[in-house]
């Protein structure tokens, strides 16, 4: 378990030899797996990590920059009802953030963040320095085990300088927003494989039928969600512009990652009882951090999306005329 999340994903980010692949140029099974690695080794690392990622990937796809050497960013986009952040035109033109934004992951830590806000009644993405005097970071709330590490909480901004990347409505109108929640899903694998070594270190000293299929199913689960993502990479990099068909493939990918690795976690419970949930740190650390990171999903919110585009997707697909099969 890291003691100090953010500090060691900064540390990966801005320090390490950090090689990560774009998505939908070719190596996003790469990107994938070292994102699923990631979260393999430290589930509130990850989510950072990929948090960074993903804003690097957003950067260059709407506006066609790097995130630069030294930076942290995070990706500040919840849009709860209350309270917001509105964006105007402030001293010499520039834009100015002024509200809150809530559930902010690395809200101390990172050194820059994308940030969704108000623009009249429209929905703008924009960059900005967090290192200004318009911004004031709080800790406070999180009141669960898992995902503390995250160092999550609200960002408050007060004519913060900030400048706009893309136009209103480019960060949820693109397929990369879909390839970004995907590699949410690889982290959610990569969380489950940590929750799963408990049980892959009990089975070698253990002679049991029942641990043995248990960890037999967990394994072949793992190995599913492996596959899954594997495929859903070549897809990506087959067509990374049809971002009708990036939505689809991240709705289903999502909701399979989370049943696999909702499954791993039931599995090794049973297979092991409350023996490493009460004397295992790091693995009931794993299991509250992976259990929070999952609710990421809309649950069965998504399963009803899923349907109305295949749905959708069916109604599309012509009928071939009988004399043609004949």
């Amino acid at each position: 378990m890291t003691t100090n999340a953010p500090d060691l994903a900064r540390m990966i980010v801005t320090e390490g030899p950090l090689d990560v692949p774009l998505p939908g140029h070719g190596r996003t099974a790469e990107r994938l797996r070292a994102l699923a690695d990631l979260g393999h080794r430290d589930i509130a690392v990850g989510r950072l990590v990929e948090a960074h990622l993903d804003a690097d990937a957003i950067l260059d796809e709407i506006a066609g920059e790097r995130a630069r050497p030294g930076e942290f960013w995070g990706v500040w986009a919840a849009e709860p009802p209350e309270p917001r952040v509105a964006a105007t035109h402030g001293r010499a033109g520039r834009w100015e953030l002024t509200g809150a934004k809530p559930w902010c992951s690395g809200v101390i830590t990172c050194t820059h963040a994308l940030v969704t806000a108000d623009v009249g009644f429209d929905r703008r993405l924009f960059a900005v320095d967090l290192h200004q005097p318009g911004v004031r970071p709080e800790r406070g709330g999180w009141i669960a085990t898992g995902m503390r590490a995250t160092e999550t909480g609200t960002a408050r901004f007060d004519r913060a300088t900030a400048r706009a990347i893309g136009e209103p409505g480019a960060y949820l109108d693109r397929p990369g927003f879909w390839h970004g929640g995907i590699g949410v899903a690889a982290c959610w694998l990569g969380g489950a494989r940590k929750v799963a070594d408990v049980l892959y270190t009990a089975a070698r000293d253990r002679d049991d039928d029942l641990t043995l299929m248990h960890l037999g199913a967990v394994d072949a689960l793992l190995a599913q969600g492996g596959a899954l993502l594997e495929q859903a990479a070549v897809t990506i990099d087959a067509d990374p512009t049809d971002e009708a068909a990036a939505r689809h493939l991240a709705f289903r990918v999502r909701w399979s990652v989370e049943q696999i690795a909702t499954a791993v976690v039931d599995r090794v419970n049973r297979a092991l009882g409350p023996g490493p949930l009460v004397h295992d740190r790091a693995h009931a650390q794993a299991v509250a951090d992976l259990t929070v990171y999952l609710r990421q999903s809309h649950a069965d919110r998504d399963l009803v999306t899923i349907g109305r585009l295949a749905a959708e997707q069916a109604r599309n697909v012509r009928t071939i005329p009988t004399e043609i099969l004949r």
